[in-house]
């Protein structure tokens, strides 16, 4: 088969599409023939020689895949060859084939497009398990999403608003904050000109925000705890703005707030087992009811992945940008 790999840690051009051995599909695995795969930050990361893959996983990047069951391994049930499907990996999506734990497994929504589904696995999983499952959002609450125009945020928008909660994001353009606005966010404020502190105090009489979900890390640490509401919870899902910052322990102690932190690639099959459980179980009934859906930006052939890294370097998308095989 044909993969992307990464000779060496670098720039967009170390993504090479060559041929590379098949994956076997072993104990409680099935071999799925990729249709699409979908850029996130960690590919970027990996290419870059920051993020290696955790012992086991695939060497080559792409952390979510939609595709067709080719095999099944030895002691998987309840899938058929044959079956369309989208999954969560903890690599190997950038190929044509990729060997995946049957509980990583979803089917594809009624309704939805094949390629279309591989938008899905990693932003679903990553919101529903930090939003819902850790920070416990609730109706009527007030949530911020930084980078509202992302796939993770236009997933989150999405998901705050379908169990009633008011939603808040950031973005660094107009158009940006104009989609997120139809996508149904309450709250826009554009990083490059306001203080989102200051704008959600304003917005919120004073209160501040129950639950922040970020990506920047170090950088947005003390102003999130500032844009905190008593008893807040702020999930950390990346670190685009630095590892290390300074945390004002005053602050949160103040607010009684919570602060967690999570990756999913790493997570033991069993975690990531229940995470996808429970997306199937709350999220794929408001996808198929119409009323969330994955926003897809462009699609570029596999083969061009080191194009589709650039576009999301530059952050110039919205939603995602999937990678489509041969």
């Amino acid at each position: 088969m044909h993969a992307i790999t990464i000779s060496e840690p670098g720039g967009p051009e170390a993504l090479v599409w060559g041929e590379v051995p098949d994956p076997v599909a072993g104990e409680g695995e099935v071999l799925v023939e990729v249709v699409a795969s979908a850029v996130n930050r960690a590919d970027i990361m990996q290419r870059q020689g920051f993020y290696n893959p955790p012992p086991g996983a695939s060497l080559y990047p792409g952390l979510e895949c939609s595709g067709r069951i080719t095999e099944i391994g030895p002691g998987v049930s309840g899938w058929s060859v044959g079956d369309e499907v989208c999954a969560l990996l903890a690599g190997g999506g950038y190929a044509e084939k990729v060997a995946v734990p049957a509980g990583q497994l979803l089917p594809v929504p009624a309704g939805l497009d094949l390629k279309q589904a591989a938008a899905l696995p990693e932003v679903v999983c990553t919101v529903w398990s930090n939003v819902f499952m850790v920070a416990h959002l609730r109706p009527a609450e007030t949530f911020l999403v930084h980078g509202g125009s992302s796939g993770i945020g236009t997933m989150a928008i999405q998901l705050a608003k379908a169990v009633g909660a008011k939603v808040a994001v950031t973005a660094g353009t107009k158009e940006k904050l104009d989609y997120c606005a139809e996508l149904g966010a309450d709250i826009l404020i554009n990083y490059r000109e306001q203080d989102f502190v200051a704008e959600i105090q304003q917005a919120t009489g004073g209160a501040g925000a129950d639950v922040i979900l970020d990506n920047m890390g170090a950088k947005y640490l003390d102003r999130n705890v500032q844009a905190l509401a008593v008893n807040g919870r702020l999930a950390i899902i990346g670190m685009q703005g630095g590892i290390k910052a300074e945390l004002n322990i005053a602050a949160l102690l103040g607010k009684r707030a919570a602060i967690s932190a999570t990756s999913l690639r790493a997570r033991p099959l069993d975690e990531k087992a229940a995470i996808v459980a429970a997306v199937r179980e709350h999220v794929w009934p408001l996808i198929e009811g119409g009323h969330v859906r994955p926003v897809v930006d462009r699609e570029l052939p596999m083969s061009e992945a080191g194009t589709a890294h650039q576009v999301v370097e530059d952050s110039g998308h919205i939603g995602k940008v999937l990678l489509v095989a041969p």
